[in-house]
């Protein structure tokens, strides 16, 4: 528990430093040239890796517990989406366009895939269909999430066309998983052997897409649009977010009338946003510095809610040793 804190923890510094960096320094010219060819680069990799961790065997399990995995997708891709557009006359004019489009870009994620297996584990929970679970959002996500935004959002808010977009995701995003997962046959007991350092093929194109994205934003003025107190108030509206969904998510469990390793597997997974894939689709999203005010309300949200799921683990694991009958181990 306590070093999966300090592993997100150390991670956040790094990208508090990373758009420190891209304030003070912005990539421009053949500079931001470079960086934009690296990105995506980098984003295939991830998405490459992504394809070729993902078992045929899991998704075959998730078949099998369907009603679990229809409820997480509900709630990662309606819930979200229907609580951010019923808020829209208060939180639009409190935080402003730019955040506003941000807000709704997070409505319209995937789930996290590895906090969210990791929390079900500490927390007890069904770890088999959280991976599926996690796995299968971030896979729908590829194709859901752009029609969701593009839904959501009106044509001036600073999207590609939704065929361009479709095509630029499709090969960017969607093809290196494809392939990934088809080579998965050759690769894919590397893959999971060196899953502990393939991570860092995860955070190094996250921290690249947000230099570049920040880089764009900041010289397109990016910090006169979002003062502080803008960002300080974006982080309290996260938490309400959070919590109302973390609600949510736990009443329609119990009303579904789901075990309790159901009801944890749920909850972390149909409440959680994916940094991972949200990051790197942003960037083929949205244009030029409209990408770093669309990513900046998903950097608080996923730092806040990593805090507060990871306080929910140890408080589900307690009640399991106490119980006892109703949790396994």
């Amino acid at each position: 528990m306590f070093r999966l804190r300090i592993l997100f923890d150390n991670f956040t510094l790094i990208l508090i430093a990373v758009v420190l960096a891209a304030t003070f320094i912005p990539a421009h010219g053949v500079g931001a040239t470079v960086f934009k060819w690296l990105t995506s680069f980098a984003i295939a990799l991830l998405f490459f890796f992504h394809g070729a961790k993902l078992s045929r065997q899991a998704i075959i399990a998730g078949v099998m517990h369907w009603r679990l995995h229809m409820l997480v997708f509900a709630c990662t891709f309606i819930l979200f989406p229907i609580l951010m557009l019923s808020l829209q006359p208060v939180l639009r004019p409190l935080l402003g366009d730019e955040l506003w489009v941000g807000m709704l870009y997070l409505a319209a994620l995937p789930g996290t895939v590895q906090s969210a297996i990791a929390f079900t584990s500490i927390a007890r929970g069904n770890i088999p269909a959280a991976v599926c679970a996690a796995s299968a959002s971030s896979l729908v996500g590829i194709l859901v999430t752009p029609l969701l935004v593009k839904m959501m959002l009106d044509a001036d808010a600073g999207t590609a066309g939704m065929l361009e977009a479709v095509i630029r995701i499709s090969l960017q995003l969607l093809l290196p998983f494809l392939l990934g997962h088809y080579m998965r046959r050759w690769i894919g007991s590397w893959v999971d052997r060196n899953s502990s350092w393939l991570k860092y093929v995860d955070q190094s194109s996250i921290l690249l897409v947000v230099y570049t994205a920040f880089s764009a934003a900041v010289i397109a003025g990016l910090w006169a649009a979002v003062p502080p107190s803008s960002l300080i108030l974006l982080a309290v509206v996260c938490s309400v977010i959070l919590a109302i969904v973390l609600f949510a998510t736990t009443w329609l469990a119990r009303g579904f009338k789901f075990n309790k390793e159901d009801e944890i597997t749920i909850v972390f997974c149909g409440s959680k946003k994916s940094m991972a894939t949200g990051i790197p689709m942003a960037s083929v999203l949205f244009a030029g510095g409209a990408v770093g005010p669309a990513i900046l309300p998903l950097m608080v949200f996923h730092q806040i809610q990593l805090m507060v799921c990871a306080v929910m683990a140890q408080h589900y694991a307690s009640r399991c040793e106490e119980e006892g009958a109703q949790c396994a181990d």
